[in-house]
């Protein structure tokens, strides 16, 4: 199974039918996809910003870029950037755009907070991140967070598209294992529970995937020789959310900082294994 439809229900974007529908899978199965929801210009203008924001070089705390040779690891010169809505105005207009809002208040059931976001280049040969459940990280209480993983580019299984493992949202937090540093840039990996397979999630770009925080998710190594798999992601909490990681500085969807208590345990999304070398290659 691949999912490619309108959603995991097969809804329309933003009608009110459309939102119910995508509610309902999301409820049913931690996960739903509304295609299209920002257009090709849009999605270029980010893309543009962020390749824009990684050649001026590092800012501490956000993203790192490295000087590599051919035999290096990819993300030593793509690595991720962490909270970019703190020192890129375009990044914050997404995080907190209005369309996401709308669905992601259609999904929880109330009002949102933005709580972080990310943006990966994943370039030909990176490793993926292996399966993990992102409140691992978040240690949003009560509940949990939802993510909105924006596709950058056309992103399929061969240059490491996302996979999920639908009904594991409804379980608690797994304690994870150590993950097989030659695929995963990671530390940590969720094996999916008996009886659970993953699904892959292809994707266009301006599509939108969200998903709740206790779902089982990750991705493979870029085997590709020449696409980037680009993405930006936001993670939220509903408003009824009493604490959140101390990493985590939540806002409303409207900019205003909202200061929640701490919660205990919380980290980066992901805990990064050293650099190695080039993985496409081995995996392919």
């Amino acid at each position: 199974m691949t999912v490619t439809g309108n959603g995991a229900t097969g809804a329309p974007i933003l009608d009110h039918a459309g939102l119910r529908r995508h509610r309902e899978g999301f409820e049913e199965d931690g996960f739903t996809v509304v295609r299209g929801l920002f257009g090709a210009d849009e999605i270029d203008r980010l893309c543009g910003e962020f390749a824009a924001l990684r050649e001026a070089g590092p800012v501490p705390g956000h993203v790192q870029p490295r000087d590599s040779g051919p035999d290096a690891d990819p993300l030593r010169a793509w690595p991720r950037v962490m909270h970019p809505h703190e020192i890129n105005d375009m990044a914050r207009e997404v995080l907190l755009d209005a369309r996401l809002r709308t669905v992601l208040q259609t999904l929880l059931g109330e009002e949102v907070l933005a709580a972080q976001s990310m943006f990966y280049f994943k370039p030909p040969g990176a490793r993926g991140q292996a399966l993990h459940q992102d409140n691992f990280y978040l240690r949003v209480e009560p509940g949990t967070c939802v993510a909105a993983w924006v596709a950058c580019d056309v992103i399929d299984r061969e240059n490491g598209g996302l996979e999920v493992v639908p009904g594991t949202h409804r379980m608690e937090l797994f304690c994870p294992e150590l993950a097989d540093a030659d695929v995963s840039f990671a530390r940590e990996y969720v094996p999916p529970p008996p009886g659970l397979e993953t699904v892959p999630v292809d994707m266009r770009p301006g599509d939108v995937l969200f998903f709740n925080g206790s779902l089982v998710h990750g991705s493979q190594p870029n085997r590709t020789a020449g696409r980037f798999r680009r993405s930006f992601i936001g993670h939220y909490v509903g408003r009824s959310a009493e604490r959140i990681g101390a990493y985590y500085r939540t806002l409303s969807m409207n900019g205003a900082r909202v200061v929640l208590p701490e919660s205990e345990g919380a980290g980066p999304c992901g805990t990064e294994f050293a650099p190695q070398g080039p993985h496409w290659s081995r995996t392919a």
